[in-house]
């Protein structure tokens, strides 16, 4: 059974920073896209970065380029979000997700696409002005 585990969400003023943290489970981990997404109240889902494990290509939505850090620790099966210089439009629900896709394209599409297999409960980023 898949399992997705999200930690470090808070709230932080702006320019502040803060690391989230997704633990997987039941899955190949050395194949598979990791990636996490995001929605505000109101707002539609919005891709924010995603790793193929196995390749480790990186792939990130436009307006977290230069801010943000998509990482992983293989020994651990986890992926990390580094949120630099955080602003106040990054305010939402983030979620990690993964899609048992191996290959760096394939991973590239399901990012842009939002088309992942699974996602995580969800972790609350909240930046203010």
């Amino acid at each position: 059974q898949v399992h997705l585990a999200e930690s470090g969400g808070g709230s932080v003023q702006a320019g502040g920073f803060l690391r989230l943290s997704c633990a997987a489970s039941g899955y190949s981990y050395g194949s598979i896209c990791m990636g996490w997404f995001r929605q505000a109240p109101g707002k539609e889902r919005e891709g924010v970065a995603a790793i193929s494990t196995g390749t480790g290509s990186k792939y990130y939505a436009d307006a977290v380029k230069g801010r943000f850090t998509i990482s992983q620790d293989n020994a651990k099966n986890t992926v990390y979000l580094q949120m630099n210089d955080l602003k106040p439009e990054d305010t939402a629900m983030y979620y990690c997700a993964a899609d048992e896709t191996s290959t760096a394209g394939a991973c590239n599409y399901v990012f842009t696409q939002l088309a992942f297999d699974d996602r995580g409960q969800g972790t609350q980023v909240t930046v203010s002005s």
